[in-house]
């Protein structure tokens, strides 16, 4: 394999000493106490409709066991599933899935049918799930049944604690301080396996532990907001406020009680605006005291939500990955633990949303034609045509026929081309892909969710430079000339890339500092509704 899942390689460590019969024979009691008001999911399985599954697909007695027993642990809510459609869980098993079959050239009337039920799923991302849908609760059994299937199947009988698998999902809300303490003390030791085996997940339990100690401390004192902006020379009440603030987190080494703005708050914040996604431009504004009143506790709730999808994170071997980080709005193309290059990337705005999917690079296009969909069609280009007959040719756009009663539109190549002059495609259902801009002051911004779901490059060239380099035709002079030539050209790429759309909005980076972003798509906010008793979001 070229590469494994973070969780995979953690899993493969726990405890070698058991067997296969005691992996099947020891027994979880159904728990009751997991009621739907603590619940991580919101919704429960009919028990009878898991033994009716097992009967009806003639399961095999290693796996109904931890099928009951999987399901016993969580009082039968789902796994992977809540109303809301599927969960960030069961989209990340699923990308695991997909890359273990791959792998083993998976090709099993057992693989076919969830593929097409989870196909299915992704496209339609709006759907209500009721626990009496029998397609979403034979998709939820059977991704189950995958998942274990893919644990006995990949790892030695014996090397993962059976009750360890069945708590890989979360099971129920709790109180976010004592869940940073388990995991700060390792009093359950499956964040043991992750803290000693996934170094990203390590680096952040260090940072955990550091702002546990804040909140008991009593964490910071609000900050009084004020509509101005402060800069450097300036003396107000508000700086030792300030001050405070920053030592509180690092930011500022020595703590200060002056009133005076100096060299070193200015250092101070930025290297906080810097680590926190705002220009670091050095000034105090009240945007960035909006920021550092964020409490304690929600930022511990931050650390805890990237934390879990951590666990489900593709792990790093020596292999080439491009990963996106939607909140950052930044591509990072590395080489194993190594940084090649990152560049500010847009990503889709609100209601536009960009979908977190596991892919492979394998094709560059250059001077691309912009064929576009029948939702900016409908709602974007018959209003402008309507109030402007000669919008599309004033746009270098073109009719090429119709569908289902709408005229299809594409956009020539060429300066106004909304993709730029190259694109770079992967297989998803999504019809996401990246590509260049004109719109180059978008960059240029903190936040950059302006796209209708593609991904936008500040440095397009740069990548295509470095996705073809194993390629010896294709050198900068003549990618320049194929960007630039305004006839579309589609090339494969020799070596495949893998590529993660990623959301993480909090991590360490190589320097070791603490990040953290907004949560733009809302999905910690989601995800703290089934974690927190208390969320703060």
């Amino acid at each position: 394999m070229n590469r494994i899942f973070a969780f995979g390689i953690i899993l493969i460590f726990l405890n070698a000493c058991r067997t296969k019969n005691e992996f099947e024979n020891t027994t979880t009691d159904r728990d009751y106490n997991i009621d739907k008001k603590q619940a991580f999911s919101d919704i429960f399985l009919d028990s009878l409709a898991v033994e009716k599954y097992i009967s009806d697909n003639s399961i095999d007695e290693d796996y109904t066991r931890s099928i009951r027993f999987f399901y016993n642990a969580r009082n039968y809510q789902f796994a992977w599933f809540s109303s809301k459609g599927l969960s960030e869980q069961g989209r990340s098993f699923w990308y695991l899935e997909q890359y273990n079959s791959a792998v083993k050239n998976e090709s099993s009337s057992f693989y076919q049918d969830l593929e097409k039920k989870m196909n299915r799923i992704l496209i339609d991302e709006t759907a209500t799930v009721v626990a009496s849908n029998k397609f979403y609760v034979k998709t939820e059994i059977t991704l189950t049944q995958h998942f274990i299937k893919y644990i006995l199947n990949n790892y030695q009988h014996g090397e993962i604690k059976r009750k360890e698998m069945e708590r890989f999902v979360p099971l129920k809300k709790g109180e976010t301080l004592y869940i940073a303490d388990s995991i700060v003390s390792k009093k359950h030791k499956s964040n043991k396996y992750f803290a000693d085996k996934n170094p990203a997940f390590k680096l952040m339990q260090n940072h955990l532990q550091k702002y546990l100690e804040f909140a008991r401390k009593g964490g910071w004192q609000p900050i009084e907001l004020k509509n101005i902006k402060i800069s450097k020379g300036e003396s107000l009440s508000l700086v030792k406020t300030i001050k405070s603030r920053l030592f509180i987190t690092g930011e500022l080494p020595l703590l200060d009680t002056s009133t005076n703005f100096d060299d070193n708050l200015e250092k101070a914040i930025k290297q906080y605006q810097s680590s926190h996604g705002i220009t670091a431009d050095g000034i105090i504004s009240k945007a960035l005291l909006e920021d550092m009143n964020i409490p304690v506790v929600k930022r511990i709730q931050q650390l805890l939500i990237n934390m879990d999808r951590m666990r489900w994170r593709l792990g790093e071997d020596d292999s080439n990955l491009i990963v996106i980080n939607i909140p950052a709005f930044v591509l990072r193309v590395n080489e194993g633990q190594k940084k090649i290059f990152e560049m500010p990337v847009v990503v889709g705005k609100e209601g536009h949303n960009t979908t977190l999917f596991t892919s492979m690079l394998n094709q560059v296009v250059f001077s691309p034609y912009w064929n576009l969909t029948p939702n900016i069609i409908k709602n974007e280009i018959l209003p402008s045509m309507q109030k402007d007959p000669g919008y599309l040719e004033r746009n270098n756009m073109e009719i090429t026929g119709n569908e289902d009663g709408l005229p299809v539109i594409r956009q020539l190549p060429g300066e106004k081309n909304s993709l730029g002059k190259v694109k770079f495609l992967f297989p998803n259902n999504f019809d996401i892909y990246l590509h260049d801009t004109p719109a180059k002051t978008l960059f240029n911004a903190d936040n950059r969710a302006y796209s209708h779901g593609c991904i936008r490059l500040s440095d397009p060239m740069k990548l295509a430079s470095y996705v073809l380099r194993n390629q010896a035709e294709w050198t900068p002079e003549k990618i320049g000339d194929a960007m630039n030539k305004g006839a579309e050209q589609y090339v494969q790429v020799k070596f495949p890339i893998q590529i993660q759309i990623t959301y993480f909005t909090a991590w360490v980076n190589e320097a070791g500092i603490l990040n953290f972003r907004n949560d733009i798509y809302d999905h910690d906010s989601d995800l703290a509704s089934k974690m927190f008793t208390n969320s703060l979001y």
